[in-house]
């Protein structure tokens, strides 16, 4: 699995676990709606941003949804 499919993953299982939409989730870690419906249609972002992600799910997922392998 991809770095960009790990962050998809993460990104759905968030929206799903709070019952919010991609663009909420993607206003939510990048502060943009657009930026994750981009990246699942093929777009691409830094390493940085990529890493600045992760650490923000990692610090706001929810306690009650398992972490997807």
């Amino acid at each position: 699995m991809s770095g960009i499919d790990q962050l998809l993953l993460l990104a759905r299982t968030y929206g799903a676990a709070h019952g919010i939409e991609l663009s909420t989730v993607s206003w939510r870690v990048f502060g943009d709606t657009k930026k994750l419906g981009a990246i699942a249609a093929g777009g691409d972002i830094q390493v940085r941003r990529f890493e600045r992600a992760l650490r923000w799910f990692a610090a706001h997922w929810p306690a009650e949804t398992a972490w997807p392998p």
